[in-house]
């Protein structure tokens, strides 16, 4: 009685008015691997709404690009019964979280989203009929940064297909630029070998990475994927082993590499170094794949708190504001995405974004749209980590095509 008698006080006093008891005590825990420059100003937008609501924001920020780290501090804290208010979660994990019985649903947020979402992502937000999880954007994840300057001084063209890829990267050595920046981690490693088998249409795509068909993932063609990334790594540095993400996205930005294979993530990270899209760097489909889109989202998941099975007034506040048009809008400014809502006006995004949305709508109607195994779209974790070990031992190793394909076919089977 005395803290209703206090809170009354406050709002006669015109301190507290418009924000509600159980909002100005309520605190949101955050979990989510959102720390690189692009990406901590993009979260940073969700920060601000939030604090305007009168809710107290508890950063909980875990570095490593793949979340992987995330994950593991995210079973930590739900196994010792600090679960935190929401994570980042994305693919069929969301559903493996939801099987646990530790999520809870959040339709009372989610009046208007299935009108509003592809239906190939707004599945994703469900379990056993409900919305457990909110997307934040989309990034497609098959896209080719080139540093102009270096593009002009080789006196090459935007490749399409592998042999103008090779060409350009050939004519980039000769005039002393080194062609691709490439990290040394496995789910970079997975990325651009998901790239190449994009590359041979999303048909084929979808058999061996969705349908994980053993006459896909054993054939000649699939051989082939192997041999192109083999010839495509003669173009890294020695220096890769290790690399993070967005350092060898600094390469591409400052001129000492010419090109990169990574999702459009990577564009917060030339948009924070103010560099431009069409005057200081080029974003172009990876050869072989302009018709076809890996999509990757983010999504937050929300957990129980204190045993509780509905969801807190913090949560459902948290949802609604994620799938905000105006919230859309600027954290996909921030952090190189477009918005995972459909209508959202494009109007303040760069060229890169409203091809990525235009090749998107392209992609929804024509079957082109398909989820990425590297980035936890496509597989359950013990198949796509299976599938990405083969990857990375043939990327780190002088094993043959061949062997890395019947490798992939055993991986395939792991459940």
């Amino acid at each position: 009685m005395k803290f209703r008698a206090i809170m009354g006080a406050l709002c006669a006093a015109g301190l507290m008015c418009g924000v509600s008891a159980v909002q100005a005590a309520e605190s949101v825990e955050v979990l989510h691997w959102w720390t690189s420059g692009g990406e901590s100003k993009a979260v940073g937008v969700l920060k601000d709404d939030m604090t305007k609501q009168g809710y107290t924001w508890k950063d909980f920020a875990v570095a490593g690009g793949a979340g992987a780290a995330a994950m593991t501090a995210l079973k930590t804290q739900v196994i010792s019964g600090n679960a935190p208010t929401a994570a980042q979660i994305k693919g069929p994990l969301i559903q493996d979280w939801a099987e646990q019985g530790v999520l809870v649903p959040i339709d009372a947020a989610a009046g208007d989203w299935k009108k509003n979402l592809p239906p190939e992502i707004d599945k994703i937000m469900h379990a056993d009929g409900h919305y457990v999880a909110a997307p934040f954007s989309v990034h497609r994840v098959n896209w080719l940064y080139i540093n102009k300057a270096a593009l002009d001084k080789a006196g090459g063209k935007v490749p399409t297909t592998w042999p103008e890829f090779f060409a350009v990267a050939d004519k980039m050595k000769a005039a002393g630029i080194q062609p691709i920046a490439m990290g040394g981690q496995p789910w970079q490693d997975l990325t651009l070998w998901e790239d190449v088998v994009l590359s041979q249409g999303a048909g084929f795509y979808k058999k061996a990475l969705v349908d994980l068909d053993e006459k896909t993932l054993t054939s000649d063609q699939m051989v082939g994927v192997f041999d192109t990334v083999r010839k495509i790594q003669g173009y890294f540095d020695a220096g890769r082993t290790g690399r993070d993400w967005n350092l060898a996205t600094a390469m591409v930005i400052n001129g000492k590499a010419g090109m990169q294979f990574m999702g459009d993530w990577a564009k917060g990270e030339f948009a924070n170094a103010n560099k431009k899209a069409g005057s200081d760097y080029i974003c172009a489909a990876v050869p072989g794949t302009e018709k076809a889109y890996t999509f990757n989202v983010d999504s937050f998941v929300f957990f129980q708190q204190k045993g509780q099975k509905t969801a807190t007034p913090g949560q459902l506040a948290l949802a609604k504001t994620i799938m905000s048009p105006d919230f859309q809008e600027q954290f996909s400014l921030y952090k190189g995405s477009i918005p995972v809502r459909l209508g959202v006006s494009m109007a303040k995004f760069d060229d890169c974004a409203k091809k990525s949305y235009a090749d998107e709508q392209v992609a929804i109607k024509s079957g082109g749209y398909v989820p990425s195994l590297a980035h936890g779209m496509a597989q359950p974790d013990a198949a796509a980590g299976a599938i990405s070990d083969v990857v990375t031992k043939f990327m780190n190793s002088q094993e043959d095509s061949k062997t890395a394909v019947a490798a992939l076919a055993k991986a395939a089977k792991t459940k």
